[in-house]
């Protein structure tokens, strides 16, 4: 879709995709996502890389006062994301608080969110790059860490799941070294026990009798802002 208005600039994305952002977030008409939201609204949840969205499924009625957002990079996907909330929401107007955009969340994060505004994030079973050369690719780095500290809000959580070891090595050490997240667990959080169980990644592992691996972040304070 091209999408192209006044109300939301577009800029090309990468050399073969075009994905839709605006130029920051106040340029962001939300209505094209979420049918009943305002303008005194704002998402609260974001899944980066919500494959085909289940855990925004579950969430929705979990928190209907939240708005939650999904990005997917791959049209297919986000495009069966997209009406499967459609579908649902003719059942139940509680999933108007649910909706997904394509777009590359490594690049335009904060074309879409303002800082400190995102209660949760989550990254499950992200893509794991295996070889040395594509750990750039992933979707945790020490870069990346820095736009996300941007958009959670202090006390806010990111949430992470895969089911290789190796990530969820590699995502600990990184998130545990940047100084503005440290390691949280609370055994009472009603997301955290449904993370692994909601999602179709997740289904799946537990199909095949496989592991998954959790961990929880806290947004810190900045010891250096005023």
């Amino acid at each position: 879709s091209s999408g192209i208005n006044a109300e939301w600039p577009l800029r090309p994305g990468l050399s073969d995709h075009s994905f839709e952002y605006p130029v920051s977030p106040g340029k962001m008409d939300w209505s094209k996502v979420f049918p009943t939201i305002t303008s005194s609204d704002q998402i609260k949840f974001c899944d980066v890389g919500c494959g085909y969205g289940g855990l925004l499924v579950t969430l929705s009625p979990m928190f209907p006062e939240k708005y939650m957002l999904g990005f997917e990079i791959r049209v297919k996907v986000s495009d069966y994301v997209n009406d499967r909330f459609i579908a649902l929401r003719k059942e139940n107007e509680v999933y108007n608080n649910a909706g997904v955009i394509r777009t590359n969340a490594m690049k335009y994060l904060p074309n879409f969110f303002k800082k400190g505004q995102l209660e949760k994030m989550f990254i499950l079973y992200p893509d794991p790059h295996f070889k040395k050369s594509k750990h750039k690719w992933r979707i945790v780095s020490e870069g990346l860490l820095a736009e996300y500290a941007y958009v959670v809000a202090e006390g806010g959580l990111v949430y992470t799941v895969t089911d290789v070891k190796e990530v969820h090595d590699w995502m600990v050490e990184h998130f545990q070294k940047f100084p503005l997240f440290e390691r949280h667990h609370d055994p009472n959080d009603k997301v955290e026990n449904v993370l692994i169980g909601s999602t179709e990644e997740g289904k799946k592992v537990l199909r095949n009798k496989g592991e998954s691996w959790t961990a929880v972040f806290r947004r810190c304070a900045d010891p250096y802002q005023v």
